[in-house]
């Protein structure tokens, strides 16, 4: 289990996280925001990739700074954007972000294969990346944030540029590998988090305005105004003041 309390970053006089508090446990927890809301910060900062102002990150009741490498051994993370080499085919990409992570060959080359199926590569390991598309380039990243088994899998925007075939293949993919683990989507494409979240955390200015499932967060949403009838009015409300 994830635990955030009063969590607090700002860089300067600006406050990019305010007091942010959410516990989280198995299952695919939508991170909604607009660009600018909060949503990479608070990613960074769980995957200690950024140092905190105030708060705590507990994972299992011990703080993630405590735990240091043994903690982000069990995270999984793909970033928004992600460079990678043009000339490396699918599974030679994913030995050698294996092989970072400090796996051993045989469990490296198991895990491989085991992950290019689950995201429906394997016919197209062999092939170099710089001639997949954009949603098989998302799919092969994936697939990498997922060897080693990490108990926690960080999503930075992972259909962005996709076109919807690409998006729901991808969704459906993210879908399955919610089922035993912890999986943090962030995004703004509302489709994508209705799809397949079973928590939404909508984050605006660094504060999260609202959480529960899709259906809870519409009735949270319409007992401050009346008009709001689906999880995108839900979003146009808090991040952008409309509906």
């Amino acid at each position: 289990m994830l635990e955030i309390r009063n969590l607090v970053k700002k860089y300067g006089d600006f406050t990019a996280l305010d007091g942010v508090n959410i516990t989280l446990d198995k299952g695919i927890y939508g991170l909604l925001g607009a660009n600018g809301a909060g949503k990479s910060t608070l990613m960074n900062l769980i995957t200690d990739n950024l140092k905190r102002t105030e708060g705590e990150i507990l994972y299992n009741g011990e703080d993630i700074l405590t735990l240091g490498s043994a903690f982000r051994k069990r995270v999984g993370y793909t970033p928004q954007l992600q460079g990678m080499y043009e000339d490396f085919s699918a599974r030679a990409f994913l030995h050698y972000i294996g092989r970072l992570k400090g796996m051993n060959r045989k469990d490296c080359k198991v895990q491989t294969e085991e992950f290019l199926t689950i995201v429906g590569l394997e016919k197209k390991a062999h092939k170099r990346l710089g001639s997949f598309s954009g949603g098989m380039r998302q799919r092969v990243l994936l697939a990498a944030a997922m060897l080693d088994n990490p108990e926690i899998l960080i999503l930075d925007e992972p259909t962005a540029g996709l076109d919807v075939g690409e998006r729901i293949r991808l969704c459906k993919y993210i879908s399955e590998l919610g089922q035993e683990r912890t999986v943090i989507l962030a995004t703004h494409i509302v489709s994508d988090i209705e799809a397949i979240a079973d928590t939404v955390l909508l984050l605006n200015q660094g504060k999260i305005m609202v959480s529960g499932s899709p259906a809870e967060v519409i009735e949270k949403a319409m007992a401050e105004n009346p008009a709001i009838q689906s999880l995108e009015d839900v979003y146009l409300y808090y991040a952008e003041g409309k509906v």
